[in-house]
């Protein structure tokens, strides 16, 4: 049979695959997944970080089948009709909607951690960079005004890179927004522990993020608001080869404490049994 006339050979089935190993994003070690897996995506050799969806985050933090949703349906505005060379917002929007499985880029509801009943607001950064728009900060003000009106703790895990400017003053509007939801927590006498992943910067690091009772992250989390190369163009001076990491902020006494994923559970429970959360 002529070479031209052979019949090709099927490519192999992805979804049936099986990986072995996974490379690290930092050091570029090859983890065994199974490993990768039971470390929460943490890296064994050099203690990277790698990002978390919201679901994942949600595995790890609410006891299994305990959590309900809130806002499920909430969806981005589009006030502005906005559009750019790459298309349109609204084009985007769905398309991080088919790539997530969410209608935004957080996860709210409230569910029980080690039993122990809270509100809580997850992050995902694969959607629009874990941009704040308007449904974003309604979101985050829907969990807010949940604990306040049951009388339980918030918990906000944030991953952002800044508010979303597809919506203009709307996005920017936010901050204020859902500091006002925080400020009834306080006067309340209820605890918000923040914590903040890789990346929690722009408008996000700029409110709720920031004014919480307790703040949290997880080490070499990037943190801050304008970018190193913008900060150092303003002010002509060179910045630490450590900026804006967690552990910077921990050392000026921005955070409360670096810790560990596989840890976070444990000490998210002390820390609401401390405030007298039941």
């Amino acid at each position: 049979m002529g070479w031209f006339s052979k019949k090709k050979k099927a490519s192999p089935d992805p979804t049936k695959s099986k990986d072995v190993f996974v490379q690290c994003s930092r050091c570029h070690a090859h983890i065994f997944l199974e490993e990768w897996k039971e470390q929460v995506k943490v890296c064994p050799r050099c203690n990277f970080h790698d990002r978390l969806s919201a679901r994942e985050r949600l595995d790890l933090l609410i006891d299994a089948g305990s959590f309900h949703e809130l806002g499920k349906d909430i969806r981005p505005g589009d006030p502005l009709l906005f559009a750019d060379a790459r298309g349109s917002y609204a084009e985007k929007a769905e398309a991080a909607r088919a790539k997530t499985g969410m209608n935004e880029a957080v996860l709210a509801g409230h569910g029980r951690l080690n039993k122990l009943h809270t509100a809580i607001a997850i992050m995902d950064f694969r959607f629009l960079g874990g941009s704040l728009g308007g449904s974003t900060g309604e979101k985050i003000l829907m969990t807010t005004e949940y604990a306040a009106g049951h009388k339980l703790p918030c918990i906000i895990v944030s991953a952002s890179g800044g508010a979303r400017m597809h919506e203009g003053m709307v996005s920017l509007m936010q901050m204020a927004k859902t500091c006002a939801g925080v400020a009834r927590l306080r006067q309340r006498n209820l605890p918000l522990i923040s914590v903040m992943t890789d990346p929690t910067t722009g408008g996000v690091s700029a409110s709720y993020a920031m004014v919480g009772d307790f703040h949290l992250a997880e080490p070499g989390a990037l943190i801050g608001f304008a970018g190193r190369r913008v900060i150092e163009q303003t002010i002509k001076q060179k910045l630490p080869d450590d900026f804006q990491t967690a552990e910077y902020l921990q050392e000026h006494g921005f955070i409360d404490c670096i810790v560990q994923r596989t840890e976070l559970k444990s000490l998210l429970h002390s820390l609401l049994v401390y405030c007298g959360c039941s």
